[in-house]
């Protein structure tokens, strides 16, 4: 069965002003909808054909890199829409807050954390915060399409909230200022799908 590209579950420009509407745009129904188009199109008539995203890139050949390029694409997108909601979006706690300033101190010594991953990745790549089995949470970045579920790619462990620092994700509005971008991006965290997704994964 071919992945198909998922729906945002809210409007171009809900996330406004932090993300606008013609990025969101183009990013969801060219970018995303190009990954997907040829991740199926790499898998066609393999072995891969049928398997959940998940299973490809946890098993996946890294010297393939049509699957690599196309499923990192396909599954980081699926990711980055989900962690982000304009109005539901919670607050850190729980467990994951628990977590977090175990790891980090506090929640702002984190944001510092995860925003110096993202500004400090050197071209195009994602910022990952990642859980592992017992809790345990890691910040870490991957290059281009790449993430931490890949063999050997970073800090392993499940993504639980990802940061697209692509071009093609602010450019439009923010032009070079990656870090204006990084900011905006703490005002949207869907943390009710972090934590959501940091509880399954722990």
């Amino acid at each position: 069965m071919a992945f198909e590209l998922p729906k945002l579950g809210y409007a171009y420009d809900a996330l406004e002003p932090h993300m606008d509407a013609r990025t969101m745009e183009i990013h969801h129904s060219k970018h995303h909808q190009g990954y997907t188009n040829n991740l199926n199109n790499a898998i066609v008539g393999t072995d891969l054909d049928g398997k959940s995203i998940e299973d490809i890139l946890a098993n996946l050949d890294m010297s393939n890199g049509a699957v690599r390029n196309n499923g990192g694409g396909f599954y980081n997108h699926s990711l980055f829409w989900t962690v982000m909601n304009p109005e539901d979006r919670g607050y850190l706690s729980g467990e994951l807050k628990n977590a977090i300033e175990a790891a980090y101190g506090s929640k702002d010594e984190f944001i510092a954390a995860f925003s110096k991953a993202a500004a400090t990745r050197f071209g195009s790549g994602w910022a990952w915060l990642c859980a592992h089995k017992g809790g345990k949470i890691e910040i870490c970045s991957t290059p281009n399409q790449d993430n931490p579920l890949m063999p050997g790619v970073s800090c392993g462990g499940t993504p639980i909230l990802g940061l697209d620092v692509w071009e093609h994700a602010y450019y439009l509005n923010y032009q070079n200022r990656r870090p204006d971008y990084i900011k905006a991006f703490f005002n949207v965290i869907n943390w009710n799908e972090v934590e959501r997704r940091y509880a399954e994964a722990k």
